[in-house]
């Protein structure tokens, strides 16, 4: 006599008793990154945060939600995923403060085809080195195994952050004016924007991932572009307590075409100075392996400036030497005119020698 098949769910794909190991071994980097304001711990159904406790008096909340993109697969096909929750982390915490907001809070969502909890560690590790970078509390999140939805060994992560400025504080860029100076933050690569044509560049190059770096021969190709997303809330807190930064931009997709003239007044634009700072090598091999014109670049990639800061003048070089005091590398970008009619909101001129491009570049704008 036939007797009819037992199913569980383990047999459709799901390993819930992985998840609950993951669990448990995620949660010493999750207490890691408690701070002051956290009132519960990792594994209930939801998470409290306590503002007073934090600290703050009239507060506003600043909330965002971002990804990693496609340079998961380069870290998927890499075997390397200990630096892409820096990356997740990265990208929320510093759309958060550029509106004078500190991160109090951080949820990640990881979703796989099937789960391993050697990889999933890894990258929840990373998640919590993102949060302690940021002072950040890993709170909570979520772990979907979903089988025929990822292929095995694919995943995708997604973040969540939430903070909090004093509504006096807020940044608005409202009060960006003729004469005030810009100020950019180095990045520490190509960050998380652009890698669909960062993966299509090394494809048609023919160089693997696990071969020698074209431009830094003492490490693997694949580690070399998954440097993580630079995280400037540390410094950006202490430089905002002088009380000289009128605006910043963080440089994401878009790059400075797009993203510094979201905090300009229609009144203004700003004029930046490309020969002030050198193309790092990264970029300068995507430059040269795609053929890559001025305005694509700068339109793509962040180039090597993750943020651009926007101060009076008179409060220029004290902003300045804050940064640098909390390891920022500060290049004088250029500085805010009065618009003129049919003036772009942002132009970048200036020699291209230190781009690598022979002729000066034409004015590379958007309106």
């Amino acid at each position: 006599m036939n007797e009819k098949k037992s199913y569980t769910y383990k047999d459709a794909g799901v390993d819930i008793d992985a998840g609950n190991d993951l669990v448990e071994a995620i949660k010493p980097a999750a207490a890691s990154t408690k701070r002051s304001g956290c009132t519960s711990g990792l594994g209930g159904f939801g998470a409290l945060f306590d503002l007073k406790a934090a600290g703050y008096t009239d507060p506003i909340l600043v909330s965002g939600t971002d990804g990693v993109g496609t340079k998961l697969k380069v870290a998927i096909e890499s075997g390397k995923h200990d630096t892409v929750g820096i990356d997740l982390v990265a990208m929320c915490v510093n759309d958060l403060i550029v509106q004078g907001a500190e991160p109090l809070f951080f949820l990640d969502y990881f979703a796989t085809g099937h789960l391993s909890v050697e990889a999933g560690r890894a990258i929840i590790e990373g998640i919590a080195e993102g949060c302690r970078l940021s002072n950040a509390a890993l709170i909570g999140g979520e772990t979907a195994e979903m089988p025929g939805m990822y292929k095995d060994g694919d995943y995708d992560l997604a973040g969540f952050c939430v903070g909090a400025v004093e509504r006096d504080n807020i940044l608005t860029g409202d009060g960006v004016s003729d004469g005030d100076i810009l100020l950019g933050l180095a990045s520490s690569g190509v960050h998380s924007n652009g890698f669909s044509l960062v993966r299509r560049l090394v494809k048609d190059s023919g160089i693997a991932y696990n071969d020698p770096c074209p431009f830094d021969v003492s490490q693997e190709f694949g580690t070399a572009l998954l440097e993580p997303t630079r995280i400037y809330v540390k410094s950006t807190l202490a430089a905002l307590k002088a009380g000289h930064i009128k605006a910043i931009s963080h440089i994401t997709g878009g790059g400075f075409v797009e993203n510094i003239p979201r905090i300009l007044p229609e009144a203004v634009s700003a004029h930046v100075d490309a020969s002030c700072w050198t193309l790092p090598p990264v970029f300068d091999w995507l430059r040269e392996a795609g053929n890559l014109e001025p305005l694509e670049m700068a339109k793509t990639f962040n180039c090597g400036i993750g943020l651009v800061v926007i101060v009076n003048a008179d409060g220029a070089d004290e902003t300045r030497k804050i940064f640098e005091h909390m390891g920022e590398t500060v290049y004088s970008l250029g500085h805010v005119v009065k618009r003129s009619e049919n003036e772009p909101a942002t132009v970048v001129t200036g020699s291209a020698g230190s781009w690598g491009y022979d002729t000066s570049w034409q004015a590379l704008s958007s309106n």
